[in-house]
């Protein structure tokens, strides 16, 4: 009897949380419809008497919603999100590019106006009282249309409800835009309103700083947190985040001089961390490998590995594909054979699609297309799905020997896989070109 009990109020609080995601899109929907129809928000526009009143998850997720229909270009439309593939940032002035490029002027003026006339009748005609998280929404909003004019005197006007959580966003978000002077002056900006700058606040700004490169601002924040009597300390992130962006601006330069300098500070930096008395985690040590292996100094790789081990942190998969991924490229793809061996007995992680797709491609650079079919099933049998490219290289490989590698079974198998990945990414359902 307990038993099923439990199993009717599960089944009813699946089917009240499906219900009320189905009224909030729907409730979305009509809202974006009003705002696009340029229906003014008044006394005329009135909610149904059957409507329960506005909540906060609701007037959030209108405010969400905001910029998917008002500031993304057409050319964005469809894109995944995701930084990994993307160029690098460069800082953009805003006095002569108010707006991001191809981004209509309009559509944003109109998204901005109409997201504030509704904040305003929320709060004036339904009798709902905006708090911290409706008033940080709306500012994300404004930071992301670049009207920085407004976005002030909306931080303003309502003081009370701004707090250094606040505060933090519109630094990110302008920092994601390549505003970093914004993003700088917002942050002194906290004074002005009453808020005290934390460590989150700090490590957003640096981060936004090194994203386009101005590695200068970034060092004298931290020589700030460091400080004795500081308010604000720094922490194991503070220094990752140096790390890990003096690594990856090296690899975006294809100067040789530039790319040492770089990794001689990242290099630096761990060492100034170490000094601090900062005990450096997984992630710390995963930037620093990763950026000694792109730039070839397999040996400073090494030991910072055994470094790794003697202090008990735990390295994950991530740290063993960088290993394979350089082993791959300079040809000695055994030893990250080795390498990925060595992840699965120390149980330090399970190999991936990310894992074995560098040894297949190098294994089928170098001939031995054999033994990159069988790393290939091996993969399929461990339940990762090849990428469409990697599995037409094997198969094309294999037909120019004149060997059928795959079953009828296995390459469905494959084959259906890569179709439904396709789907779950790009939401259609296209029709794959499969190998003959």
């Amino acid at each position: 009897m307990l038993v099923r009990r439990r199993r009717r109020r599960r089944r009813r609080r699946r089917r009240r949380r499906a219900s009320s995601s189905m009224a909030s899109q729907t409730l979305v929907l009509q809202v974006m419809a009003a705002m696009l129809q340029l229906r003014p928000f008044s006394t005329s526009l009135s909610p149904s008497p059957r409507f329960p009143g506005w909540t906060t998850n609701s007037i959030l997720s209108i405010l969400a919603a905001i910029p998917s229909f008002f500031f993304l270009s057409t050319r964005s439309i469809g894109r995944q999100p995701t930084t990994r593939h993307r160029s690098p940032l460069k800082p953009r002035p805003l006095r002569l590019h108010t707006l991001a490029v191809h981004r209509d002027p309009s559509r944003i003026h109109l998204g901005v106006s109409q997201a504030l006339a509704f904040y305003s009748w929320v709060e004036s005609h339904c009798g709902f009282i905006h708090n911290e998280s409706t008033c940080r929404a709306m500012c994300r909003i404004l930071a992301k249309s670049n009207n920085l004019r407004i976005l002030w005197r909306f931080l303003r006007s309502n003081q009370t409800l701004v707090t250094t959580t606040t505060i933090t966003s519109i630094i990110k978000v302008l920092g994601d835009e390549g505003l970093a002077k914004e993003a700088l002056a917002a942050f002194y900006r906290m004074k002005q309103l009453h808020c005290k700058p934390d460590v989150i606040a700090y490590n957003t700004l640096i981060s936004a700083l090194c994203r386009i490169g101005d590695f200068k601002n970034a060092r004298s924040l931290l020589e700030q947190m460091e400080l004795p009597g500081a308010r604000c300390s720094p922490d194991t992130y503070t220094y990752t985040i140096l790390i890990g962006y003096y690594c990856r601006r090296s690899m975006e330069t294809g100067c040789r001089k530039a790319i040492r300098r770089r990794i001689w500070e990242a290099n630096h930096m761990f060492r100034r961390m170490l000094f601090k008395g900062f005990v450096p985690d997984v992630v710390t040590y995963n930037c620093l490998i990763n950026g000694l292996c792109k730039s070839y100094r397999i040996e400073r790789a090494l030991e910072v590995f055994d470094e790794m081990l003697q202090r008990g942190c735990v390295p994950n998969r991530v740290t063993y594909n960088s290993f394979i991924r350089y082993y791959s490229v300079v040809n000695e793809v055994d030893k990250g054979v080795e390498m990925m061996r060595a992840m699965v007995a120390r149980k330090h992680g399970v190999p991936m699609s990310s894992s074995y797709t560098p040894i297949i491609h190098s294994l089928c650079e170098a001939g031995r297309v054999e033994e990159a079919r069988d790393f290939l099933v091996e993969m399929v049998q461990f339940g990762s799905v090849p990428r469409e490219y990697t599995y037409k290289l094997v198969c094309d490989a294999l037909s120019r020997l004149g060997v059928d590698g795959f079953g009828a079974d296995l390459r469905r198998r494959i084959e259906d896989g890569i179709d439904a990945r396709f789907r779950s990414v790009m939401r259609v359902k296209p029709i794959m070109q499969r190998p003959k």
